[in-house]
């Protein structure tokens, strides 16, 4: 898109480019989300940014009315393969916070200087500012959300000092920690969701465009690993519940199925959201948190740019019509989806029965983590899972949000025992792939780059199968 496109979906209010970029209004100094319902301004005093971090960079805050902040994360970052997409996944996943600039840039395998200049030249902000912005989102949903002291606010959000973290806070929302807890979240439009650490942290996870939950809730109830992951209540008002191993701590999470959001496809209103709790031993770990179950929903794609370009298909065109907005899903845990993939629910199962770390605090039937690729390595030292669990556990194959997917799947190729639809699994759930045909799949070059959600069309109406874990 160029500039006057751009201008032309702030005209139209289109939400379909929520968190695709950026406006700022050069008069007021506010910047928002193209969907923001303020009045449009003059196209003399509007400025594009690819991300909120660069529009506060600019010295912009963060608009009160429309939350540009709380929008989905753009599709492009899910699906780049290069240096800058995957950078942006490390961030979000919060390994800035962690690890800094320098193991951010380790991680990449470039020098930080080299990261820094890559990512201002496509983003328009760096590494650290980027993470800036994170933290200062997390700050208000923690804010907003929870009675954590407003100390325990800064430090859970990822800010070095409370100083930094008032100074954030006002430069983005311009308002003081205690003015942004006694608002209402958007801006009084919903009334607000305040909770106790113990009763858990309510969030609502945006996606953009139709998001058709059922085949999603379908396939993690099939999927489901006793002990790990449950999934309670009738089709249409499912709950999906599972234990995470996070940076600093454990957590559990659920999320709900919510029907009929965004009905009718382009036709219907922009995006909607799923209602998630996340009950955390540290609060550090929410931006991590959020992230991963962001990926497992896959609720950063862009179902417009999917759904256009697979409906040209006269194979896909009815399926698509029948399910605008299909997602692919991920991994809420790369490694573990590795596992799974290879050995199958039942021995997964097993596994957690024998090797996975009970919870200190059980919750129904959410009794264990999955077990760690060190101690299946340790247990189970032979096969195609000792093999497995060995290279995760060494870092010679690695998985998480920055992975690089090619050299990952040459180092999944070399493992014994992995055939290439195991392979093409791990490629599409743990590394988010979605541009992967298994083996025999019969999925044509005419539908890329989006053959993962093709083959969901396919399996939802079941004309094929692609199995796999969560």
């Amino acid at each position: 898109m160029d500039d006057d496109s751009r201008y032309q979906a702030v005209c139209g209010r289109d939400g379909r480019f929520d968190g695709v970029f950026f406006f700022a209004v050069r008069t007021t100094g506010i910047y928002c989300r193209p969907s923001c319902p303020a009045v449009t301004p003059k196209r003399a005093n509007v400025r594009f940014y690819a991300t909120a971090a660069a529009a506060q960079g600019a010295g912009f805050r963060a608009c009160r009315r429309c939350r540009p902040d709380a929008v989905p994360g753009s599709a492009e970052w899910n699906v780049r393969a290069d240096v800058v997409g995957r950078a942006m996944r490390l961030i979000a996943d919060g390994v800035v916070d962690r690890e800094g600039v320098a193991g951010l840039a380790a991680r990449l395998g470039y020098s930080a200087r080299q990261v820094q200049r890559q990512l201002t030249g496509e983003v328009g902000a760096g590494p650290v500012a980027l993470a800036r912005a994170q933290r200062a989102h997390t700050a208000r949903v923690l804010l907003q959300t929870t009675d954590l002291p407003v100390t325990s606010v800064a430090f859970a959000s990822g800010f070095a000092s409370v100083r930094q973290f008032n100074d954030t806070v006002r430069a983005v929302y311009a308002a003081t920690p205690s003015a942004l807890r006694a608002a209402a979240p958007g801006g009084g439009r919903t009334p607000r969701r305040a909770a106790t650490p113990t009763a858990g942290i309510p969030l609502r996870l945006a996606h953009r465009g139709p998001y058709p939950a059922g085949p999603v809730f379908d396939l993690l109830e099939r999927e489901a690993v006793p002990g790990v992951e449950e999934v309670q209540g009738p089709p249409g008002a499912r709950t999906y519940r599972r234990t995470l191993r996070l940076p600093y701590g454990t957590g559990i999470a659920a999320v709900r199925e919510r029907p009929g959001a965004a009905p009718g496809g382009r036709g219907a209103r922009p995006g909607g959201w799923l209602d998630a709790r996340l009950h955390l031993t540290d609060p550090r770990d929410l931006t991590t948190a959020v992230q991963r179950l962001r990926r497992l929903f896959d609720l950063d794609a862009d179902p417009y740019a999917v759904d256009a370009r697979l409906g040209t298909d006269p194979r896909l065109a009815p399926l698509i019509a029948a399910r605008p907005g299909l997602r692919s899903p991920g991994a809420a845990d790369p490694e573990e989806c590795a596992v799974r993939a290879l050995v199958g629910r039942d021995r997964a199962a097993l596994l957690v029965r024998r090797y996975g770390k009970a919870l200190d605090a059980p919750c129904g039937t959410l009794t264990h983590l999955f077990p760690e690729p060190a101690v299946l390595a340790g247990a189970e030292p032979g096969g195609a899972l000792g093999a497995l669990a060995g290279a995760l556990a060494d870092g010679t194959l690695r998985l998480d949000p920055g992975a690089d997917r090619d050299a990952a799947e040459t180092a999944l190729r070399a493992l014994p025992g992995l055939d290439d639809r195991t392979v093409a699994v791990i490629r599409t759930r743990a590394l988010g792939d979605p541009d992967v045909a298994p083996p025999a799949a019969g999925a044509p070059d005419g539908w890329r780059p989006w053959r993962s959600y093709a083959l969901r069309h396919l399996e939802a109406a079941g004309e094929t199968a692609l199995t796999g874990a969560a």
